[in-house]
């Protein structure tokens, strides 16, 4: 109870809390520096790993290399597909691309993992996707399995970096062996402070991909970012992450994903609130609907009571650097249900059972950094050996 009532006390100060953007004018990312990475795509056979994401200013990717009459033979689509439409966990479907008739080649669902017969007439992959920072993100996942599966085929695979919106700080459990699934594959921290770009060193470099194989990988940085920046998003990376709130809030609600609890699927503040029709600390009141982006979300159609997180996470968050537990920590200790509270998801989530067993057994909000402190510490020693951007 302490730890919300004081969440909500900060609620009132937020407002003096103002940070300032870095002129996104002087940021290029990797995708507007063509000049850099034409000799790797004229003239071959280009496949991109694509969503809504990946512009050259208001440009899509795909369009832009068209017009450079740049060869591309398909598109890759991760989880929500190439405009970025499908709701969390849907299943993408292959096809082709109405605006351009390129095949679209899914890689969500059972094909997270190009096969060699969908490389066949590919010279270079390109993967340009906006990334938020978080282990549980699927889009460095697709990275990765690509990335393999290039390497496996002795394709070259470039990355187009981009800007990491929570990359200015590192906290969370590191994933333990026998935790890996598609929303966490690799020894990292929940929040792991890396771009896209090096997140694929380090994946590629430290034999995190099957059998070793080390890839043959190019990052086109980005130029004038440094990992302090508070960089906004120009595009939604995700429809339920619709703006900057979300994205700093998603490292901490996504937990509730493994719980009963709601994030705000299908409400206007998705990663943003979180409550359930038994939660009665907050006073703030939201009925889940089914949407686009959402359609079943959790207490769909009921209505809910918790907390609206929008100020805490536009406001405060992106200067906090820092996980928050004390929402987690004290929806468990009011369910009304204890034993059925947290999902075999929770555990995947977290990349361990000792987050779940620690507040089972009591642990305060504050001490459950203590858990994992340790390898966290271990963690940004290696990471620094792949930042190719200032801290």
């Amino acid at each position: 109870m302490k730890g919300i009532k004081y969440s909500l006390c900060l609620l009132t100060l937020l407002f003096c809390c103002v940070f300032t953007l870095k002129a996104q004018n002087d940021l290029h990312v990797g995708a507007e520096r063509f000049l850099t990475y034409e000799y790797a795509v004229k003239g071959k056979r280009v496949a991109v790993v694509s969503n809504q994401t990946s512009v050259v200013g208001k440009q899509h990717l795909v369009d832009f290399l068209l017009a450079e009459k740049v060869n591309i033979v398909k598109v890759f689509a991760p989880e929500h597909g190439f405009r970025g439409e499908g709701a969390a966990g849907e299943k993408i479907s292959s096809g082709k691309d109405l605006k351009t008739g390129l095949s679209i080649v899914s890689l969500y669902g059972s094909n997270k993992k190009p096969t060699q017969d969908q490389l066949a007439n590919v010279d270079v992959v390109l993967f340009d996707i906006q990334d938020v920072g978080a282990r549980f993100y699927t889009y460095i996942s697709t990275m990765t399995y690509v990335m393999e599966a290039c390497a496996e085929k002795g394709i070259p695979f470039l990355v187009l970096d981009r800007p990491n919106p929570n990359g200015y700080y590192v906290d969370g459990p590191v994933l333990e062996k026998g935790y890996e699934s598609f929303v966490g594959l690799h020894p990292v921290p929940v929040v792991h402070g890396m771009t896209v770009g090096e997140y694929a060193l380090m994946v590629s470099n430290e034999g995190w991909l099957a059998k070793g194989i080390k890839a043959d990988l190019t990052v086109i940085k980005c130029l004038n970012y440094a990992h302090q920046d508070k960089y906004e998003l120009p595009i939604a990376p995700s429809p339920n992450l619709p703006n900057t709130a979300s994205i700093a809030l998603y490292p901490s609600l996504c937990f509730f994903e493994g719980t009963p609890m709601s994030v705000g699927r299908g409400t206007d503040l998705p990663f943003q609130t979180f409550g359930a029709p038994w939660f009665h600390l907050g006073s703030f009141g939201f009925t889940p609907k089914s949407v686009p982006a959402a359609p079943h979300p959790p207490f769909e159609n009921k209505q809910c009571f918790g907390i609206n997180l929008f100020n805490f996470g536009q406001f405060f968050m992106a200067g906090s650097g820092k996980l928050y537990w004390m929402w987690l920590v004290e929806s468990y200790r009011i369910a009304p249900d204890k034993e059925h509270f947290f999902t075999p998801f929770f555990d995947n989530l977290a990349g361990t059972d000792r987050i779940r067993k620690a507040i089972i057994n009591g642990v305060e909000a504050d001490e459950i950094p203590d858990i994992y402190k340790k390898e966290v510490l271990e963690f940004k020693k290696l990471r620094r050996k792949y930042l190719i951007y200032s801290e």
